[in-house]
């Protein structure tokens, strides 16, 4: 396995993992919730889609989603922690809100360290994978 499959497969668990914290609490409560309940589940759905593109298609922009996805996921905690998210207030605390954190985290950092590195190398292996190189 190559290092650069390895690093994909940490994203795309990570990924995972917030999926799951997420599907785990719209089953428990968060399906009731007006607006944040069905973006939970668009957060489950896109999180499974990205870990899919991450491990199948070999591209760069896959674990630019996944940063995306940790930074969007990130973001909305963040709001919904300080100054409300459509009408609702979350608290840091409890396992699920630290590993979701977590989790997202790592997700951004090693999605855009990725991506840099996925985007530099990729000029080479086109040339070297060009029928005029000789």
């Amino acid at each position: 396995m190559t290092a650069r499959l390895t690093v994909r497969i940490l994203i795309a668990a990570a990924v995972l993992v917030s999926a799951y914290v997420h599907l785990k609490l719209w089953l428990d409560t968060m399906r009731h919730v007006h607006i944040i309940g069905p973006a939970f589940m668009v957060n489950v759905v896109a999180g499974v889609v990205i870990a899919g593109l991450l491990v199948a298609w070999r591209h760069w922009l896959a674990p630019l989603l996944a940063a995306g996805f940790g930074a969007s996921t990130l973001g909305a905690l963040t709001l919904a922690s300080t100054v409300d998210l459509f009408g609702y207030h979350e608290r840091w605390q409890g396992p699920y809100v630290w590993t979701s954190a977590v989790v997202e985290a790592f997700a951004i950092v090693t999605g855009l360290y990725a991506v840099s590195r996925e985007r530099r190398s990729a000029p080479a292996r086109a040339r070297q994978h060009s029928p005029v190189a000789g």
